[in-house]
């Protein structure tokens, strides 16, 4: 019913001969991992960091440095010591320190040690006691899609009146 494990098995002796490979490996250039693939960690720019530019990723960041620049990510976390002047756009959005720029996200979250300048574009929102926020605030079911053009609808098409054409007079 129980297996004993080989991990705290010492290693071969002295006197036992290395068995010879069955098979030739052949040098191979390519990595395969051994194990499953987890979801990648957070990307950290530490309190010590600077960045001139805009950020964007898949995954999360928890910035604790300067960013000015526009930061787009999955989950962004700024934190208590970071100062991030630009647009942040996440799915999820937790604010502890200082964003100078609109802000839009599914799920924003600014915490009693956040410091907001700027316009708050969100599916969901939580400001907690003692959080400052300068701005306004806009609910919007898909708030990321902002930005994007969309196709003007078949019935804005089929409302709009026709101009007449004038006769000068």
């Amino acid at each position: 019913m129980f297996s004993k494990s080989r991990i705290n098995e010492p290693g071969p002796k002295a006197d036992d001969k290395p068995k010879a490979p069955e098979t030739a490996a052949k040098p191979s250039m390519d990595f395969t991992p051994t194990a499953p693939k987890g979801k990648a960690s957070a990307s950290i720019l530490s309190s010590d960091l600077t960045i001139v530019g805009n950020l964007r990723t898949t995954g999360d960041i928890q910035v604790e440095g300067t960013v000015e620049g526009d930061i787009r990510a999955h989950l962004l976390t700024v934190g208590e010591t970071a100062t991030i002047r630009g647009e942040i756009i996440a799915d999820d959005i937790v604010v502890n320190g200082r964003v100078i720029g609109r802000v839009r996200g599914l799920k924003v979250r600014l915490t009693a040690t956040a410091r907001v300048e700027g316009d708050i574009i969100h599916k969901t929102i939580a400001i907690e006691s003692g959080a400052h926020f300068e701005g306004s605030v806009q609910r919007q079911d898909d708030p990321l899609a902002q930005g994007r053009i969309a196709p003007p609808s078949p019935q804005a098409q089929l409302t709009a009146p026709a101009a007449k054409p004038t006769d000068g007079v």
